[in-house]
C-alpha cells in the first residue's frame, strides 16, 4: 500500500510542478487601448480654399497591466502629440497607401517618444488606425 501511495505522490508531484511553472511563466496580457473620441480635425492648410477634414479612430497595443495604465495616464499628452501631426498632414500624406502607413509609422514613433519622455520607457509596440477617413 506504501508503495502506491509513494508511485502515486511521485507521478503527482512532477504534475503539479508543470501547473505551477505555467502558472508563473504566463504570458503577459496585451491590450489594445482605443483613444476615444476619435480624432476629427483639419489637414492640407496649404493655401487651398477647400476645408480638408479627417477623422481617425487609433488604438494602441500594450503588454501588462502597468503599460496600459501608464498609457491611460498620459492619454491627454499622446493626443495633444497626434493632432498635431494630422493637423501638420498635406493632401500627397493622406491620399494613397504608402503615406497613411508612413503617417502611422510616424504616429508610433512620436507616442513612444512621448511615453519615454514621461515613463522611461517606449511602452507602446503599435499604434494601430482602426479607421481612416480623409474628406
Amino acid at each position: 500500500m506504501k508503495a502506491w501511495i509513494m508511485l502515486l505522490l511521485a507521478l503527482l508531484l512532477p504534475m503539479a510542478a508543470v501547473a505551477e511553472e505555467a502558472k508563473d511563466g504566463e504570458a503577459p496580457k496585451v491590450s489594445y487601448i482605443s483613444l476615444s473620441p476619435p480624432f476629427v480635425g483639419n489637414y492640407g492648410l496649404d493655401g487651398s480654399p477647400k476645408l480638408k477634414v479627417y477623422k481617425a479612430d487609433v488604438a494602441l497595443r500594450v503588454t501588462g497591466d502597468a503599460s496600459a495604465q501608464a498609457v491611460k495616464a498620459n492619454e491627454p499628452l499622446i493626443r495633444n502629440q497626434l493632432v498635431a501631426l494630422f493637423a501638420q498632414q498635406t493632401t500627397d500624406t493622406m491620399n494613397n497607401v504608402e503615406a497613411k502607413e508612413k503617417l502611422r509609422q510616424e504616429a508610433l514613433k512620436q507616442v513612444q517618444q512621448v511615453m519615454s519622455d514621461e515613463t522611461g520607457k517606449p511602452v507602446v509596440e503599435d499604434l494601430l488606425f482602426n479607421n481612416l477617413i480623409i474628406q
